[in-house]
């Protein structure tokens, strides 16, 4: 057998495996901004459901203008926040924000039973459910990502064309446990 046609079939084998590889890479890539662009939908979805929430609270607690501030507030930061660490923080924020609205609810009976307010603290529970399963989805496409690009030969394809390390989208645990502060 010809040695040139040796090299020339190896040659042409590393580049089939490079371009299977890179675009491996690009496809996780994309992956993982498709699952950032899910979570994005549902907390805008959620940031437009607050200021009916808020408002609907109002009319029944008015003397709560602490909670209605840091709410709207919270809100604000988390609209405003970019990046994948500023964003945790500042839905962690507002989750603690939210609790604290919900447990000046607990006072108001007539609130409670209101039918708007039902409705929108249904609508709030079930997109609190589907930001939990795009976090979920988005984070396990961070860690299957994040794995790859650490492998060889993914580690030399991914550092020669500047596939980076992306972040995780975490809750911030100890928040979530905590039970909200109630002051009258």
């Amino acid at each position: 057998m010809d040695p040139i046609l040796i090299i020339l079939g190896v040659l042409v084998l590393l580049a089939l495996i490079f371009v299977w590889i890179y675009n491996g890479l690009v496809t996780l890539r994309n992956r993982v901004k498709n699952a950032w662009a899910q979570i994005d939908v549902q907390l805008k979805r959620r940031y437009n459901l607050i200021p009916n929430l808020v408002e609907t609270v109002k009319g029944y607690a008015k003397h709560e203008k602490t909670v209605f501030e840091e709410v709207t507030k919270a809100r604000s930061a988390a609209i405003n926040a970019s990046g994948v660490e500023n964003q945790a923080q500042a839905e962690n924020m507002l989750s603690g924000a939210l609790k604290s609205l919900f447990a000046v609810v607990e006072n108001y009976p007539d609130l409670k039973a209101s039918q708007n307010f039902m409705m929108l603290q249904e609508e709030l529970a079930g997109t609190e459910n589907k930001i939990a399963y795009a976090r979920q989805f988005y984070n396990d496409s961070v860690m299957g990502y994040n794995i790859r690009i650490q492998k060889i030969p993914y580690n030399i394809i991914a550092g020669m064309f500047g596939f980076g390390k992306e972040e995780l989208f975490e809750v911030d645990i100890a928040a979530e446990r905590k039970a909200p502060k109630v002051e009258f």
